[in-house]
C-alpha cells in the first residue's frame, strides 16, 4: 500500500468519526503571529509544542531553511497575507540547528537532478535564462546567517509596516530550546 493509499484510508475514517472537532478554529490567527520555519520532519510537532501554540495560534509558513530567497516571492506574500488580511501583528524566522541547507552543495543537487533524469540541455537553458543554479539552490554558511538573512528582508520590506515586530530564533532540532538570534 503507497503512503498515499494509506493516508486516504485513515482519513475516511477521521472524518467519519469526527475527528476533526477537536481542531475546529478559524482562519485568523489567535496569537496574531506568523511563523516562518524549516520544513524540516523534526520540527513538525516539536516547534509547535515548545512553542506553546495550539491549531488555529498562528500562521506558519515552511520552505527549505527558513530562507526567503526573493523579496517579492511567495514566502514573502504569505507573510504580507498575514499581516494585512488575517491580522497578524508579530513575525517570528526560526531556524534550527543541524538544518539540511547549511552549506548546502548547489552541484550536488544538480548532478543528482542529471542522474535522476533531468537533461543537461535542460540546466543549460536554465542558467541561459538568467535562472543561476548556484543561487537558485543556495544554503548558507550557518542557521544564524539564514535567520537574520530573512530577518532583514522581512523587516526592510517596501510594504512592511513598521508597527509589526520581526524576531529571528534558533531552535534546538533535538531538545525544543529556542535562543534569540543576533539580529540587528
Amino acid at each position: 500500500m503507497s503512503n498515499l493509499e494509506t493516508i486516504l484510508e485513515f482519513n475516511q475514517a477521521f472524518v467519519e468519526t469526527k475527528g476533526y472537532e477537536t481542531y475546529k478554529t478559524d482562519k485568523f490567527p489567535e496569537k496574531k503571529l506568523v511563523i516562518l520555519t524549516c520544513m524540516d520532519a523534526r520540527l513538525v510537532e516539536l516547534l509547535p509544542k515548545a512553542m506553546n501554540l495550539k491549531n488555529g495560534d498562528a500562521k506558519i509558513i515552511k520552505n527549505a531553511g527558513a530562507i526567503i530567497t526573493q523579496p517579492f516571492g511567495s514566502v514573502m506574500r504569505s507573510i504580507l497575507v498575514a499581516i494585512y488580511e488575517l491580522g497578524a501583528e508579530e513575525v517570528l524566522v526560526v531556524g534550527h540547528r543541524g538544518c539540511g541547507m547549511t552549506k548546502l552543495n548547489s552541484e550536488n543537487i544538480v548532478a543528482q537532478a542529471i542522474e535522476r533524469g533531468i537533461s543537461e540541455t535542460v540546466i543549460t537553458t536554465l542558467e541561459n535564462s538568467g535562472i543561476k543554479m548556484n543561487r537558485f539552490l543556495r544554503g548558507f554558511e550557518s542557521v544564524e546567517e539564514g535567520v537574520v538573512s530573512s530577518v532583514a528582508i522581512i523587516r526592510n520590506h517596501p510594504l512592511m509596516p513598521s508597527s509589526v515586530q520581526v524576531h529571528g530564533l534558533i531552535m534546538d532540532s533535538e531538545t525544543g530550546k529556542l535562543e534569540m538570534a543576533k539580529v540587528n
